[in-house]
C-alpha cells in the first residue's frame, strides 16, 4: 500500500494564533459550486451553502476569524485567522481548536446542508484532508490575498480545473 505524504508540518502547533491558507477540494475535483463566468465566480445553490458555512464558522469556533475567501468551482481558498488572545469581558473558552478541527466542522456542516438538498442518487463530498500553508509574514499575507482574488480570472489556467487544461468538458457536475 503506498503511503500518504504528511499533510502538516511536523511539530507545529495549528491552534497557535497566526494567519493559515488553506485549500479545500471536492472529491474527484467534481465542480459542484457553480462556474466562471467572466472572470467571475457565480454560485449555484451548493455553492451559496458552501459560502454561508465558511462565514459561519467564527460561530461555531470563537478563537477565528475569517479574512479574504473564495468559492471556486470545485474548491474553497480561504485565510483562517486564530487568535486566543480572548474579547475583554467575554473570555473564550478555554478549549481552543485547531485548524484541522476548523475545517473538520465546515466540511461536515457544508456536507450535510448540501446532500440535504440533493434529490437525485448523487453524495457529495469532499476531498480527504486539504492543503494548508502557515502564512508568517505581511508579504506572504497580501501575495495570498492577490491570489485569492485573482483565482476566478486565472481558471482557466488553474491545477484546480482538470477540465480545462485537459482540453475536456466536465463528464458530470451535479
Amino acid at each position: 500500500m503506498k503511503s500518504r505524504k504528511p499533510n502538516r508540518l511536523r511539530g507545529y502547533d495549528y491552534s497557535k494564533n497566526g494567519y493559515y491558507f488553506v485549500t479545500i477540494c471536492t472529491q474527484n475535483l467534481v465542480e459542484w459550486f457553480g462556474k466562471v463566468e467572466n472572470d467571475q465566480m457565480a454560485l449555484n445553490e451548493y455553492g451559496r451553502i458552501v459560502s454561508e458555512c465558511w462565514h459561519d464558522l467564527p460561530n461555531h469556533y470563537r478563537n477565528i476569524k475569517l479574512d479574504e475567501s473564495v468559492i471556486m468551482p470545485n474548491h474553497v481558498h480561504g485565510v483562517v485567522i486564530i487568535d486566543n488572545v480572548g474579547n475583554g469581558l467575554k473570555p473564550f473558552p478555554t478549549k481552543y481548536h485547531g485548524l484541522s478541527e476548523i475545517i473538520r466542522g465546515f466540511k461536515t456542516f457544508s456536507s450535510r446542508r448540501i446532500n440535504y438538498k440533493i434529490t437525485n442518487n448523487r453524495c457529495f463530498h469532499w476531498q480527504k484532508s486539504f492543503y494548508d500553508h502557515v502564512i508568517r509574514n505581511e508579504n506572504e499575507l497580501a501575495f495570498i490575498r492577490e491570489y485569492i482574488l485573482n483565482n476566478p480570472k486565472k481558471w482557466d489556467l488553474d491545477t484546480e480545473n482538470m477540465y480545462v487544461w485537459a482540453g475536456l468538458k466536465p463528464a458530470h457536475t451535479p
